[in-house]
């Protein structure tokens, strides 16, 4: 019993979190000892499943911590005959003796214990500080101060595509006044600068904390399985003894044989269920230790930035690395976001970083590849441009290929003149305006492009065919009679006009 309440305490002061005790116990299939106050059974020691509520009420007791404590709790009785109790602080307790008797902890474990669980009620206040690590993305969650009015700034989320981008909000004077937020901080840029900012910061000491990780990890599957075997040991016991007591009855009492018969049997299958739960746990231990050996362990000197930023390391746990680090960040929006963070040792650094781009800005066409698209349109369609840049590996503002659409928007928003507006302005002539500086029909003009005889280039995406007005006149040739008879009739004179 005085092992599993060790682990209890253990387990809090490395978690900070009364949640994840209960969750360590059930993952390691570890039973908790209980006294019943009611029931048949009251007085006994039972050994069931760890509750929260019983965590809870364990570290704020005292009495785990040596002191002895009279008058934590009133109670009164209402009108209606209910009975009504509170918590008083410590200054109207009847009584208090520190080390009165020896403590699973010391009591500067127990205050600290006690700042924790402040700080964990307090994430669900007006003003809420720090808290437990949530799985959002904030990773300043709790710890981000305005540096405008001093409040501390709460986290909301938007989503960009399938990803969550945080916010940090101040917004005391919304809730109070029902005015504008003092700021709001966009803080996907922001985490990022705070958590190389914090690697750089734990570079140095990546070797002592592998070597730390590495002892905890072999401290806490020992004493696991030390508590699970002391289980089976006791659910043992407890079988033998129910034998020794079924053997010493009178056969001829066949109703008390019955009943201490029935409890043998309990208690076997107690002891099975036991053993079959420490099997199962120690072949999980040891597929564990096969999997984190040693030199894994000690590679995080080189593998931390990329344990930091990798996808599936949990952003709970990136939380607790910060919160054992950085104290608070105060943040100001200018021109700029500045950010000062305070480390819990007194340092302190401050960061400067650029406002992040809005929606539209981040999706806008870089401008090299503006003016790349600027050079290509002297002698290339919308089209050609758009092939000619997905060759080259460019991508638009979105990340998507080129197409003349987006070629077509490109233009519109710079401001770009197109292949046929640029050569209009160097004096190209349409077909209609050239076959009548020539004196043809459009359709003869047509016929001498098609053999040759006159030089065009298409204006736009699909025909649209413009003509060098200073090229020389067509000169066709001669070929054959019937091609003779097709070029003079080609060559005749339009009304009013001579080839």
């Amino acid at each position: 019993m005085q092992q599993a309440v060790r682990l209890l305490f253990e387990t809090f002061l490395r978690t900070g979190v009364a949640r994840q005790v209960v969750k360590h116990f059930r993952e390691q299939r570890l039973l908790f000892p209980r006294c019943m106050r009611y029931g048949p059974h009251t007085g006994e020691m039972v050994w069931r499943d760890l509750q929260l509520r019983q965590v809870v009420c364990m570290l704020h007791n005292p009495r785990y911590a040596g002191a002895y404590v009279y008058g934590r709790h009133r109670t009164k009785k209402l009108p209606d005959g209910r009975v009504q109790h509170w918590t008083v602080p410590r200054e109207q307790w009847h009584a208090f003796v520190p080390d009165s008797h020896p403590g699973y902890i010391s009591w500067e474990q127990y205050q600290t214990i006690q700042e924790r669980l402040r700080e964990s009620a307090l994430a669900y206040g007006a003003d809420r500080r720090h808290g437990p690590p949530r799985e959002g993305p904030a990773l300043l969650q709790g710890r981000a101060l305005c540096g405008r009015c001093g409040s501390r700034m709460a986290v909301r989320y938007h989503r960009r595509g399938d990803q969550l981008r945080p916010d940090y909000l101040c917004h005391i004077q919304t809730m109070q006044r029902a005015e504008n937020p003092c700021q709001v901080i966009p803080g996907a840029v922001l985490d990022a600068a705070v958590g190389q900012l914090l690697l750089e910061a734990m570079t140095p000491m990546a070797l002592e904390v592998s070597l730390a990780v590495w002892q905890e990890i072999q401290d806490r599957q020992q004493e696991a399985d030390r508590l699970r075997r002391q289980q089976v040991e006791r659910a043992q016991y407890e079988a033998d003894l129910a034998r020794r007591r079924y053997l010493q009855v009178d056969p001829s009492n066949r109703l008390v044989a019955d009943s201490l018969e029935a409890d043998w049997n309990e208690r076997l299958r107690a002891v099975a269920e036991a053993k079959e739960r420490y099997e199962q746990q120690k072949l999980a231990d040891e597929t564990m230790a096969r999997q984190i050996n040693r030199e894994r362990v000690m590679s995080l000197v080189q593998d931390l930035p990329t344990l930091w930023n990798d996808s599936k390391t949990p952003t709970r746990e990136r939380k607790r690395v910060l919160g054992l680090l950085i104290e608070d960040v105060t943040l100001i929006r200018r021109e700029q976001i500045i950010a000062h963070v305070r480390f819990r040792g007194g340092a302190t650094r401050t960061l400067t970083l650029p406002l992040p781009l809005n929606a539209w800005q981040g999706r806008t066409t870089s401008p090299a590849v503006v003016a790349e698209i600027d050079a290509l349109l002297e002698n290339h369609t919308d089209r050609e441009v758009a092939q000619i840049l997905n060759q080259r590996g460019l991508e638009t503002g979105a990340g998507a290929p080129f197409s003349n659409q987006s070629i077509r928007w490109v233009r519109h928003r710079a401001g770009l003149r197109s292949l046929k507006q640029r050569l209009r302005a160097a004096g190209w002539l349409t077909t209609q305006e050239f076959s009548a500086k020539l004196g043809v029909h459009y359709s003869t003009l047509k016929e001498w492009r098609r053999r040759g005889f006159i030089h065009g280039r298409p204006s736009r995406d699909g025909g649209g065919w413009i003509f060098d007005p200073n090229q020389p006149h067509p000169k066709p040739t001669r070929r054959s009679h019937s091609s003779q008879q097709d070029d003079s009739q080609l060559a005749t004179p339009a009304a009013g006009g001579a080839v």
